[in-house]
């Protein structure tokens, strides 16, 4: 019983209903798998988070979800989350600190200081198409 009632708040944590954790994995969409694994990850109450591409395959507005959900564990609970992702918008909007591997050598700052690096594929990485539209997401989400 005692063990029901923790995965029941574990899973109602990572945003899903405490009886999500009867349904069948057939039964959940991506956004709901997404967060069953969050609520596995913090069964353990861990104070340090790593997810792997945690909006991959996630329609923007999922994708915003869980973008959420992070910033919830790391400002509500102080969990501190370590993401490797390719989402400009994610790493853009939730990231504190960033770490980019170029050329064998790792590259670590604020995103205001890696949009400043003169290293062709951090400037090209952080200022294309690509990172124009999610520098908009960060201004719209941070009210700027």
């Amino acid at each position: 019983e005692e063990q029901e009632r923790i995965a029941a708040m574990k899973l109602e944590l990572a945003g899903l209903s405490g009886d999500s954790g009867i349904k069948l994995p057939s039964e959940l969409s991506g956004g709901m798998v997404k967060r069953a694994a969050f609520a596995r990850a913090l069964a353990l109450d861990p104070r340090i988070l790593f997810l792997d591409e945690p909006t991959s395959d996630l329609d923007p507005l999922t994708a915003s979800g869980i973008d959420a959900l992070i910033q919830q564990l790391n400002h509500n609970l102080g969990i501190t989350v370590v993401i490797v992702t390719h989402d400009l918008t994610t790493l853009f909007t939730i990231c504190g600190r960033i770490a980019v591997l170029v050329d064998k050598k790792i590259i670590v700052g604020t995103l205001a200081q890696l949009r400043r690096s003169d290293q062709p594929w951090v400037h090209e990485f952080l200022h294309g198409p690509r990172a124009q539209g999610a520098m908009t997401s960060r201004k719209d989400s941070h009210g700027n």
